[in-house]
């Protein structure tokens, strides 16, 4: 097995509300259909392209108020791709403010440090904050006491794990417990080994995909 690096001492996550909900919509849009132009089918492109060329071939060939049918129909070609592309995003966005419009940052992620070992996730809290670790989430976790409280994630605990440009996104299950843990990839500039967290990911679960089926229902 290659050797990868690994923390000596837990990292601050400095998570920020802000932060939390944009992770949770590039995950919730990322999840969504793609409306970008490559999102087009070819069906759609080579009916958009002949409707511009007859609209073009109307507008050369024919002269007077006849020529108003083809500017409209190059008219519907702007306004399709438009609602395709803009309208979509539009769309997306707004069903993600209103599914999470109620949803708050849990405190804990406020003063959470992570760690990356070769047997799992390291996550760690001041030991004044004892709530996060008394929770359904951490129960059953291998704790390990001091200045600071720490649970592991073990990387075999993990059931599925996705990532976008700026985030890792990972659900695990330890001792019928379930659980989620975002990892922010600017970590990456305080030497948090994010290349190999996804290798440990990787190696448990190849395929990306966040997938909440494969919990088993608590006990």
């Amino acid at each position: 097995m290659a050797l990868y690096p690994y923390t000596l001492q837990p990292i601050a996550l400095n998570l920020t509300e802000a932060e939390f909900h944009q992770a949770q919509y590039e995950l919730f849009a990322s999840a969504s259909p793609s409306f970008g132009l490559s999102s087009f089918k070819t069906k759609e492109w080579v009916v958009m392209a002949v409707v511009v060329i007859l609209a073009i071939a109307g507008l050369v060939f024919v002269t007077g108020y006849s020529t108003i049918i083809f500017w409209l129909m190059l008219v519907a070609v702007v306004i399709y791709v438009l609602v395709r592309t803009f309208g979509f995003k539009w769309y997306v966005k707004r069903e993600f403010e209103k599914q999470v419009a109620d949803q708050e940052m849990p405190d804990e992620m406020r003063q959470m440090k992570l760690g990356v070992q070769k047997h799992g996730l390291v996550m760690a809290m001041p030991v004044n904050q004892p709530e996060m670790f008394n929770s359904n989430q951490m129960r059953g976790m291998q704790m390990r006491a001091g200045q600071t409280q720490q649970a592991v994630i073990p990387w075999t605990a993990v059931k599925s794990w996705d990532e976008t440009d700026d985030y890792i996104f990972m659900m695990f299950e330890v001792k019928g417990q379930q659980g989620s843990q975002i990892v922010p990839k600017r970590l990456q500039a305080q030497k948090f080994p994010i290349d190999t967290v996804r290798q440990h990911l990787q190696e448990v679960v190849p395929v990306k995909g966040l997938n909440p089926e494969s919990l088993q229902p608590p006990a």
